[in-house]
């Protein structure tokens, strides 16, 4: 697999668990609404599930629009970072 097409796959992979990821928050919303709780405890409730999904969707969204870097016209690109997480 070259280059590009590794790139593609991980941009798909990024899109496929954002996606599955905001149907997860979506249907604990709608979870928390089918009870019985009072306002005070339902605001608490959703702040909270708004901070994790901005936690756990944000990093993602990042990698997706971070900008490609590249290298002048005749010269080899640069090698990834072996310890940087992909």
């Amino acid at each position: 697999m070259g280059r590009e097409e590794q790139r593609a796959t991980m941009r798909q992979v990024r899109e496929g668990l954002i996606a599955e990821l905001e149907e997860l928050y979506r249907d604990a919303f709608d979870r928390i609404s089918n009870h019985d709780l009072g306002e005070g405890a339902i605001a608490r409730l959703t702040q909270l599930l708004l901070r994790s999904r901005e936690a756990a969707i944000t990093p993602l969204q990042q990698e997706i629009e971070a900008p490609l870097i590249t290298s002048p016209a005749g010269s080899p690109a640069p090698e990834p970072d072996p310890q940087a997480a992909p």
